[in-house]
């Protein structure tokens, strides 16, 4: 068994990517019924050598070097320059990795939703998260918000400003169709808006959701529309005003997938559920063309041999194919029409495919041999149009690849249970070894909890471009920063601190700089700032900043989507709470 060179320190699993449950029953078999979070067991001293911390006992600061995730031939297999062990982590795991908990409204037994980004009210006041959670309603032409009142006097109650119209510009907010019936307790967005701070442009509340919640999945920005699903619907809002850009559209069952990506033609794809018991299967197609709402194809997901199951799918497209992912197959289709292309089914070793991710590249992760001693992950690159296999890469038996954080470049997080170790590898383009992340670090990015499927690309904060990996650490006092990693030896090219005393996470790269959010604080809006990725002053530049009127509504977004299109800033929840009590928060556009 031989390893990379350049072995990383000792490192502690997760850094924000979140655990996956381990597989129940053997491969194949689902996990169990999705409940909370389970805090997991205290861990023994963690594994020294490649990845990971050495053990607790060992003399001495290096330990011996032990087999990395990689199960191909090469001449190293020296030990690493650090190994020290880390300590234990908030959930009895090492370091900063950790199963979230749900980051929206719901007691115990809410299962928990498809996104799990940081709490945003660790550490703050109750008086503050209350204010968080309020709800918002669109009344008269302004954009309001909701919170709870009553008697006691230590519950907030927004009240309407004296004045509707906001300090820097005489311009009204439009809230385009909006939601809600008014009331006393409002709050003007925009009232109290101070010279160069961003308005709200509109804001939508959420369509009504059961008890235990709904799923709110994806967020699409054309030069025209801003499209979200939730629950059961589709909407789609003008960018400019949030004027409805075209009737919702209703599905019979509740929305089970999207395509992160939109085509070329500005269409996307949704899955929706067969039924509505607890036997229906997340089988059914629908292309929908983001900028007119117009329906086009549809075509239901055929299941798979035992076990391969369509309870669950993922989709993604690259190109002009749209790949559908079961528990251990996947097929694709041309995204055009829905014909059929190709099965990826498995093959090999008993090689299942369980895991796609697409856009710049098709990518397959699959689980091998998962009952035997040559029980292993690999990574392959498809053919988009044929499926044929361009090249593969194995990991070591016990190493489990979980996120891609870059798909082109090919970025791969991977984790080792046993050995309470991760890992973050780069590849090239046609699948050999490239670098690791060479330094020890504690990195957070914003991920999805995937409970009966890898969610591959489930991560927010994690940003590439040819030649360098962007990733936020986890804050320390509030304030965190954003790490420049060289994807040709996986060492540190330079770091920038947040602005402000929240998180930073990286977003986009865009005219060759880089894009990041900034987190609001309870009484402080977020920002939106560029950092020049060149030369050697790399301090934020900020190209919005949201107003602070706003900030309790933008920090009550529990589950986050985020975009930066055309100069506006793109919030949305992944998740509804199903709370009847208040109002929920779908989508919030600022901009100048």
């Amino acid at each position: 068994m031989t390893q990379p060179p350049n072995q990383p320190p000792g490192q502690p699993p997760g850094f924000g990517a979140p655990q996956d449950p381990p597989p129940q029953g053997g491969f194949g078999a689902p996990p169990p019924p999705a409940g909370p979070p389970q805090t997991p067991p205290p861990q023994g001293p963690p594994q020294p050598g490649y990845g990971y911390p050495q053990q607790a006992d060992q003399p001495g600061p290096y330990g011996p070097p032990q087999p990395g995730p990689y199960a191909q031939p090469g001449p190293y297999g020296q030990p690493g320059p650090y190994g020290q062990p880390q300590q234990p982590g908030p959930y009895g795991q090492p370091g900063y990795g950790y199963p979230p908990q749900p980051q929206y409204p719901g007691g115990p037994g809410t299962p928990p939703g498809p996104s799990g980004s940081r709490n945003p009210f660790k550490g703050k006041p109750a008086l503050v998260i209350a204010a968080a959670v309020a709800g918002l309603l669109v009344v008269g032409g302004t954009v309001w918000a909701v919170s709870s009142g009553g008697d006691d006097p230590k519950k907030p109650v927004a009240k309407e400003s004296g004045s509707a119209k906001p300090t820097a510009s005489d311009d009204p907010v439009n809230p385009g169709d909006g939601d809600g019936g008014g009331g006393e307790d409002q709050e003007d967005l925009n009232a109290g808006r101070q010279p160069g701070e961003a308005k709200v442009l509109w804001y939508k509340s959420g369509p009504d959701a059961p008890g235990s919640g709904a799923d709110a999945p994806g967020m699409w920005i054309t030069d025209k529309t801003a499209v979200k699903a939730a629950y059961k619907q589709l909407f789609g809002y003008k960018v400019g005003d949030g004027a409805p850009a075209w009737d919702p559209i209703t599905f019979d069952q509740k929305i089970c997938a999207v395509t992160p990506q939109k085509t070329a033609a500005n269409k996307i794809i949704v899955a929706y559920m067969s039924g509505s018991s607890d036997r229906a299967e997340c089988n059914k197609l629908q292309e929908v063309d983001l900028d007119t709402g117009a329906k086009g194809w549809t075509g239901e997901v055929a299941d798979g041999d035992l076990f391969d199951s369509t309870l669950q799918i993922e989709l993604t497209i690259t190109g002009k194919t749209l790949m559908v992912g079961r528990s251990m197959s996947g097929t694709a289709y041309d995204v055009t029409n829905g014909k059929k292309l190709f099965d990826k089914a498995k093959y090999g070793d008993a090689c299942f495919p369980s895991a796609f991710a697409g856009g710049p590249q098709l990518i397959a992760v699959s689980s091998c041999d998962a009952s035997g001693k040559n029980e292993h992950d690999e990574v392959q690159g498809l053919d988009p149009t044929t499926g044929k296999v361009r090249w593969t890469q194995k990991f070591d038996k016990g190493w489990r690849v979980t996120r891609a954080y870059s798909v082109d470049p090919l970025v791969i997080y991977s984790k080792n249970e046993d050995k309470n170790a991760w890992n973050i590898s780069t590849f090239t383009s046609d699948g050999k070894f490239r670098s690791q992340v060479a330094f020890d670090e504690d990195f957070a990015p914003a991920c999805d909890w995937a409970i009966f499927a890898r969610d591959l690309t489930g991560c927010t904060g994690t940003v590439a471009d040819a030649n360098t990996l962007y990733l936020p650490t986890e804050a320390s006092g509030g304030a965190n920063e954003i790490v420049a990693v060289n994807l040709a030896n996986g060492k540190e090219k330079w770091r920038v601190k947040s602005p402000a005393d929240e998180s930073m996470l990286p977003l986009k790269i865009e005219n060759g700089k880089l894009i990041a959010y900034v987190e609001p604080s309870y009484d402080g809006g977020g920002q939106v700032v560029s950092i020049a990725t060149a030369g050697s002053d790399h301090k934020p530049a900020k190209l919005l900043q949201n107003p602070a009127s706003a900030a309790k509504v933008e920090n009550g977004f529990y589950s986050k989507a985020l975009d930066w299109v055309g100069g506006r800033f793109y919030l949305s929840t992944t998740r509804l709470s199903g709370d009847d009590d208040a109002q929920e928060k779908l989508m919030l556009a600022y901009g100048k």
